[in-house]
């Protein structure tokens, strides 16, 4: 009897233990993340990244000059190791971006679809997410120059190997073009879970073809032959319209608002205007963007520019229009303008691209116009201009395509960025005061230097040297 009363202790005191536990676990709140939620996820944190004018990570717009800072103007003057900027770049597309990317994709080959989807749709997630991928490590590859690839994301590699940054360039190419073959434009992908394109594969294609275009004139002055198979592969399928950018709305309130918003209004500081090395160019061309990108002086009908990288009175200079900062302004990764530009860079470089450069020339102004809210009288105006025509504007074809990218691409500093260390114009003059050159790629994250030290020493000794000044692969000139 007395062991039977024993053992009924024991079943008593699992099965209470059982209970116990039971009542720890929020039977609401699901135990696994989809694979379509971390894709959201990623895909908000990566253009978050890309469009956030925060001075502790993305200072791509004041490397470009398009703005300025007003009172703390280290990041005017090329200081990007009193914030650990390289570090939180590094990080956030690693840690916020990649890894999510890459959990989304395992989560869905694993678990298949939602209810009621089919295969030909699980295809077209899986491709998108990969597209996302390459996009993401394009960044950093032309940000850093040699970063972890092949041993990166892997929890059991704790000190990932640095790749040569042009082989890896190429290997995301193959991936691309991997992901686009296994499109299917008649099945559905993310819908509501995608926030860029809500799931329009048709729309994710032509996306994916613009970035392949890309990458292509990205490696034209390194590798001409893969160059032009990769754009002439593209050109026909690329964004033909602004309705088909790739840019996603924000939210009226945060978490989820226009970065720029956060920064310019949420925080009550007024730490920014508009150069006047782009405000005096726009002048010089009375281009009729300036009053759809920024503000006139206060009191004047005038648009005047910051001196960059001096101490500017936010008072006395023009400021970012109010149109930008609104929450819900959208973040772009990609639009008509730039994928009309390069295609008249490829043309230039004896690409078939389906046009001259001149009328891609044409078409990418009038596409940024358009885009920012001017008319078509306005382009019109704006193109008969003997300084911007293609014809008579001056310079060789990389200064006249380069200084109307540079301008067309405004709020987009780090396209803008690669852009300029391609095509070298426009001119950028380095303030009296900057620490360096103007920055030609980030170095790596302290973290590395003293984490990863011998991958890391590794990869500055082949690239040329850790250093600001060092030109990446794809910048030959």
């Amino acid at each position: 009897m007395k062991n039977i009363f024993a053992i009924f202790l024991v079943f008593l005191l699992f099965a209470s233990c059982t209970k116990l536990e039971e009542l720890n676990v929020n039977t609401k709140d699901p135990t696994k993340v989809p694979g379509e939620s971390l894709f959201t996820g990623a895909q908000k944190n990566f253009i978050m990244q890309m469009v956030t004018p925060n001075v502790n990570s993305n200072n791509f717009r004041l490397f470009v000059q398009h703005w300025t800072e007003t009172t703390y103007i280290d990041e005017s003057n090329y200081d990007i190791t009193t914030r650990p900027i390289p570090g939180n770049w590094w990080n956030s597309m690693y840690r916020d971006v990649l890894m999510n990317f890459k959990e989304s994709a395992t989560v869905l080959a694993a678990d298949g679809d939602l209810p009621g989807d089919g295969a030909g749709v699980l295809k077209n997630k899986q491709a998108i997410v990969e597209i996302m991928t390459v996009y993401a490590y394009s960044v950093l590859v032309e940000t850093f120059g040699n970063v972890p690839y092949s041993e990166a994301l892997n929890q059991d590699i704790i000190l990932p190997k640095y790749d040569d940054g042009l082989t890896v360039y190429k290997d995301l190419i193959n991936r691309l073009n991997n992901a686009i073959s296994t499109m299917n434009p008649n099945e559905g992908s993310f819908g509501g879970y995608d926030n860029m394109y809500y799931g329009d594969v048709t729309q994710w294609y032509s996306f994916a073809n613009s970035l392949k275009l890309r990458m292509g004139m990205v490696l034209s002055d390194v590798d001409p032959t893969l160059a032009k198979a990769t754009v002439e592969a593209a050109f026909p399928n690329v964004i033909a319209s602004n309705d088909d950018n790739g840019a996603i709305t924000f939210m009226p309130s945060q978490p989820n608002n226009n970065p720029v918003n956060e920064n310019l209004v949420l925080s009550g500081r007024n730490d920014f205007v508009i150069a006047n090395t782009l405000v005096d160019e726009m002048n010089n061309l009375n281009d009729p963007r300036r009053e759809l990108y920024m503000t006139t002086k206060s009191g004047t009908e005038d648009y005047v520019g910051g001196i960059y990288g001096a101490s500017n009175d936010f008072t006395k200079f023009s400021h970012v229009n109010p149109a930008l900062t609104e929450a819900t302004f959208e973040g772009m990764l990609f639009d008509l303008a730039e994928t009309e530009f390069l295609l008249a860079e490829g043309a230039e470089r004896g690409f078939n691209t389906g046009g001259t450069a001149a009328e891609h020339y044409e078409h990418a102004i009038r596409a940024s116009i358009e885009y920012w809210g001017g008319a078509s009288e306005d382009a019109d105006t704006y193109l008969a201009q003997a300084d911007v025509a293609y014809a008579t504007a001056a310079g060789t074809w990389k200064q006249k395509i380069g200084i109307q990218k540079w301008i067309g691409l405004y709020n987009s500093g780090f396209a803008s960025w690669t852009a300029f260390r391609i095509l070298d114009f426009p001119e950028l003059v380095a303030p009296p005061d900057a620490e360096s050159v103007l920055p030609l790629r980030l170095t790596y994250p302290t973290t590395e230097q003293t984490i990863n030290g011998a991958n890391r020493s590794a990869a500055a000794t082949a690239i040329g040297g850790d250093a600001v000044s060092t030109k990446l692969f794809f910048d030959k000139n």
